[in-house]
């Protein structure tokens, strides 16, 4: 793929998907992406549960629904907005204007530095409500595997999107520089015959 404005090849171009598969950034957000669903899944399956004297079900994290909640939601979350910016990756070569470009780079860029932030509060708030559960409210030890993983999987989730934050924005540094430089000494300098 021949270099672009912001990370793309010229407008129009064919998609190739060796290309798109092989890029750091494309790998980083199908980790991400894999991440969500583990963490998403291990609460939903196995975050909730019941003493045996009771009917109704409760988080696993210190009975607090609240900490369930936000790593469901977050997880879910980050799951469509990796599949939308997959999608916007796969549709980045067809867009044709530079403003445009710039704008979903400095989207990108933004978006993963604000889930970044929201993993690690997640894994903060999951934590800490895993140390403070009492081992009376979980006597058989059910869902703890899941609820170690939750926590796990939010851990890594922080450094996949604060990765993508920080590549994406040394791509749009090499890009403007890239792009400055094309604008200062043209490719094609009038030739004198």
């Amino acid at each position: 793929m021949e270099g672009g404005a912001y990370g793309a090849g010229k407008a129009g171009g064919a998609f190739d998907p060796q290309t798109f598969i092989r890029q750091p950034h494309t790998i980083l957000r199908m980790i991400s992406w894999i991440f969500s669903i583990v963490v998403f899944g291990c609460i939903i399956n196995e975050g909730y549960i019941n003493r045996p004297n009771e009917s109704e079900e409760f988080c696993i994290f210190n009975r607090n629904k609240s900490a369930c909640t936000y790593g469901v939601t977050v997880g879910v979350l980050a799951f469509l907005t990796s599949v939308l910016y997959l999608a916007l990756d796969v549709h980045f070569p067809q867009i044709s204007s530079v403003k445009d470009r710039k704008k979903t780079v400095l989207s990108d860029i933004a978006v993963s530095a604000l889930w970044a932030f929201f993993w690690f509060v997640g894994f903060c708030f999951l934590a800490n409500q895993w140390q403070a559960s009492k081992p009376e409210d979980n006597l058989l030890g059910e869902g703890a595997d899941a609820a170690r993983a939750a926590i796990a999987f939010s851990f890594f989730s922080i450094f996949t999107w604060g990765l993508l934050a920080v590549l994406r924005h040394q791509h749009l540094k090499e890009l403007s520089f890239q792009e400055e430089y094309s604008r200062l000494f043209p490719p094609n300098p009038q030739s004198f015959p």
